[in-house]
């Protein structure tokens, strides 16, 4: 495949300046607002209720989160689970226990339909066990995070790696501060969203870094920021292409998927639109700023090769 001239390249690298201004003040408003805001963390880490209920007949969820509020359970959350029949309660941990809890609720909602509706089943989640999915979730960011950064260094090159897990810290810190800044609820379906993301930024980030790694050893000419400035060129269409097709599953999960999955939906969404412009700008930035050059991936020559030659 012949190579694109580095003086048809997009100049990318010509406005990182830009580039690290804009993702320095999206990084400053989503770590301000995690550490003043915090989470709307699920039942699935602070511990609670989960009641599913079924209905004879298409269920009106405004109506049921009036008919909650009014019995004494305004913070519940009420969402549809399956088809239009069946609903989703979620109630925050109580000094009551959960069967007490549960009977009240249901009480209050078949009063509310003269005896319409069936309780499916009733869960409990201790605090404890919310204590440990929480540790668990975010040391699973981490290590994930730790084993890519010795990945791509092993494959690529330091300067590399540093670049990448820049790119994906920058990319789950933004992600997870507009869930903080929203107020959007933050449970193990966004938590596992957020390490789809972690995935997804790394393989556009991989796909780019390739690049630039056979155009240093194949470009003679050329400064490190016009060569990679080729490299973004070159794999721009195929990272559009890539983008735009999981955002046109994703709105069609987000809108068409049911509350349910709202916020993993929701969580994917950002990533990807935060991973695309992160593997262009963050981590190729990066890697440049920490003077990465054609002799840092040029392979090593082998020592002592005896030419046998005629």
């Amino acid at each position: 495949m012949q190579l694109i001239k580095t003086t048809s390249a997009i100049d990318f690298m010509g406005k990182r300046n830009i580039a690290m201004i804009f993702s320095a003040i999206l990084l400053l408003v989503a770590v301000a607002s995690i550490v003043t805001r915090g989470f709307n963390l699920g039942i699935d880490f602070t511990g609670g209720t989960l009641i599913e209920v079924g209905y004879t007949q298409d269920a009106n969820l405004p109506a049921i989160r009036e008919v909650l509020a009014a019995g004494g359970q305004g913070d519940a959350s009420v969402q549809q689970f399956g088809t239009a029949k069946d609903v989703l309660i979620r109630l925050a941990k109580s000094d009551q226990p959960s069967s007490t809890l549960s009977n009240e609720v249901f009480g209050v909602l078949s009063k509310a339909v003269n005896g319409q509706v069936e309780l499916r089943r009733v869960e409990f989640v201790g605090p404890q066990v919310g204590d440990e999915l929480t540790e668990d979730g975010f040391l699973a960011v981490l290590v994930a995070l730790m084993a890519i950064l010795v990945y791509v260094a092993l494959r690529f090159e330091w300067r590399f790696a540093v670049g990448s897990v820049v790119a994906l810290i920058h990319d789950v810190t933004i992600t997870i501060g507009l869930f903080s800044l929203l107020q959007i609820e933050f449970d193990l379906p966004v938590l596992a969203a957020v390490l789809a993301v972690i995935g997804y930024s790394l393989n556009d980030t991989i796909v780019v870094f390739d690049r630039v790694r056979e155009n240093f050893r194949k470009m003679r000419k050329g400064t490190s920021e016009s060569i990679i400035n080729s490299s973004l060129t070159q794999t721009l269409s195929r990272t559009l292409m890539t983008s735009l097709t999981t955002i046109l599953v994703l709105l069609a999960l987000f809108f068409l998927g049911g509350e349910i999955i709202h916020g993993f939906a929701f969580a994917l969404l950002v990533g990807v639109l935060v991973g695309t412009y992160s593997s262009i700008y963050v981590a190729s930035t990066a890697a440049l700023m920490l003077g990465v050059s054609k002799e840092d991936l040029m392979p090593v020559q082998k020592e002592n090769v005896v030419d046998d030659r005629p």
